[in-house]
């Protein structure tokens, strides 16, 4: 077996541990209203949202994957260079989710994909090999590259805010004088919004994995041209649900308790708001955050009902991870680059 082969293997058996961390760390953002909200046992909500889960990435389509493979321009390097590049890009994105999960916080697994792949894009070859996408934009209008990836998780979350700000005023108008009985059907309403939440999010985050494997097998020469094939699919979904079983219940304490105390009515409203929001994105082929949306939704709903209820020094301690998870994981992935650079493994 060559060196690109065994290089290639590793990077793709990297990628599906990046996948199942994305499982496990964003599990608890599709989880946590329901369990806040006593939707659900944590075993009703797991089963429910890992069978969802599977479904997203084979039937979601594989825009999102094509957008996350084409941000980087390396194939013009050498085959074993360019497989590395990628396998320590992501390196630095798992290093990240596993170090956020640690702590509790819901931090961007999107975010930190980024960033671990253009930190070491930049120590490998340069920023000349991002496609950053910033010129496109300025002359011709076009979302291409990381310009498009940025804008996406940017715009997403305020998108969330306000969605789930507006839903929420809405619900509270229909259900004005409603007695607490209402509470009922509506715990039976999240089987649906719960339901469509984690499809949403396996067909946007498996996708991003689907990509990076697919652009390993491109860059080492198995496969001629973009195209996911369906055995990256059907594992990147299974990987990510196994992820989803696990759970993240560090986070869930964060995303469902320390934001804004959670009834069934703001379930609902996060659950279905987040599940718009991403399934919007994904038909765009726009990489978003799970985190990020369902974390916005509910200030957005917090703020629609009660702002003063919202708890906004957490919010201001996860918008502060969020800030530094590019530069954070970037410089992750350009330390490991440096790491196998020095053995030699990269030529």
């Amino acid at each position: 077996m060559d060196t690109v082969t065994i290089l290639a293997i590793t990077a793709i058996v990297i990628v599906l541990i990046f996948d199942y961390t994305n499982g496990f760390h964003d599990a608890a953002n599709i989880i946590a209203p329901m369990i806040a909200s006593r939707a659900m046992t944590p075993v009703q909500a797991v089963v429910l949202v890992a069978t969802f889960e599977f479904l997203g990435p084979l039937l979601g389509g594989t825009a999102v994957a094509n957008t996350i493979g084409k941000f980087i321009n390396i194939s013009d390097v050498p085959a074993v260079l360019s497989v590395a590049v990628v396998m320590c890009g992501v390196f630095g994105a798992i290093f990240w989710n596993i170090l956020t999960w640690w702590y509790g916080i819901p931090s961007s697994s999107s975010h930190a994909l980024v960033g671990g792949l253009v930190g070491a894009v930049i120590a490998a070859v340069g920023s000349s090999s991002v496609v950053w996408g910033f010129t496109e934009l300025a002359t011709k209008g076009q979302m291409t590259g990381v310009t498009k990836v940025l804008l996406s998780l940017i715009v997403s979350p305020l998108l969330g805010f306000w969605v789930g700000f507006l839903i929420m005023r809405l619900l509270s108008m229909v259900l004005a004088g409603a007695k607490p009985s209402a509470n009922k059907p509506l715990r039976k309403i999240q089987f649906i919004t719960a339901g469509a939440l984690a499809f949403s999010h396996g067909a946007n985050d498996a996708q991003k994995s689907m990509g990076i494997i697919t652009l390993v097998l491109v860059l080492g020469h198995f496969i001629d041209e973009f195209v996911v094939p369906f055995w990256v699919i059907l594992a990147c979904a299974t990987v990510i649900t196994l992820g989803i079983l696990s759970g993240g219940w560090r986070i869930v304490k964060t995303v469902g308790f320390a934001i804004f105390k959670l009834r069934p009515i703001h379930a609902v409203s996060a659950q279905l708001t987040s599940a718009l929001v991403i399934f919007g994105a994904s038909a765009l082929g726009a990489p978003v955050s799970t985190t990020h949306v369902v974390s916005s939704s509910i200030m957005g709903i917090g703020s629609s009902e009660r702002p003063k209820a919202v708890r906004w020094s957490k919010a201001r301690d996860i918008a502060s991870t969020w800030i530094i998870t590019i530069p954070g994981s970037g410089l992750v992935g350009a330390l490991t680059y440096y790491v196998i650079a020095f053995t030699g493994v990269a030529g």
